[in-house]
């Protein structure tokens, strides 16, 4: 009896880049604790380059205790989370990434901030999709109108989930946020080719 070989999209291959982190992080982090700089640098992330915005904003949603730090545990319940979790899961996960002062709410300065490093993520890969036509600005502005059901200026988590799964065009905004495991994937291949 042979064994199946695993194919691109196959869970083998998601607990095959676990196990490859797992080997980063206890080479780079005898400690056990992962701050922001190490996360940038585990994810070869410029510290001033378009994807930093986007990486801490990822390390703060990792970061389930709020001790500015990334224990192993925190990390391999993020990475299950975004690579397994229900729509549900990775939409709580999504709206911590975006709710950077952890109030419980999103206001239009934190969505503008992490539309427009998804924006500048984006940037050099053109698909024609019609949000590339729209500015930062107009995307805040129609996912306000979408998802700020009480008009109050900010969107709470419940109207958050709700508005993205009765809009299509906004769950399409959020894919960056929701499957960063490709993100993490891609930047973990980009470190490895230099």
């Amino acid at each position: 009896m042979g064994q199946a070989q695993p194919t691109e999209n196959s869970e083998e291959i998601d607990i095959i880049a676990i196990q490859d982190m797992y080997k980063k992080f206890v080479n780079e982090c005898p400690s056990g604790r992962l701050f922001l700089h190490e996360f940038r640098r585990f994810f070869g992330v410029d510290p001033t380059g378009e994807a930093s915005d986007y990486a801490e904003n990822m390390f703060r949603a990792f970061d389930n205790n709020g001790d500015n730090t990334i224990d192993f545990l925190e990390f391999v319940a993020a990475l299950n989370l975004v690579f397994r979790g229900s729509l549900d899961h990775k939409l709580r996960w999504s709206f911590k990434v975006y709710d950077k002062d952890n109030n419980g709410s999103i206001d239009r300065k934190e969505l503008r901030s992490i539309i427009d490093s998804i924006y500048r993520l984006k940037k050099g890969q053109k698909t024609g999709a019609d949000d590339e036509r729209l500015t930062v600005d107009e995307v805040v502005d129609r996912i306000f109108q979408a998802v700020d059901r009480d008009g109050d200026g900010h969107i709470s988590m419940d109207e958050f989930i709700m508005g993205a799964k009765q809009d299509p065009w906004l769950l399409n905004m959020l894919k960056l946020d929701m499957n960063p495991a490709r993100w993490i994937i891609e930047q973990r291949r980009k470190s490895a080719h230099f």
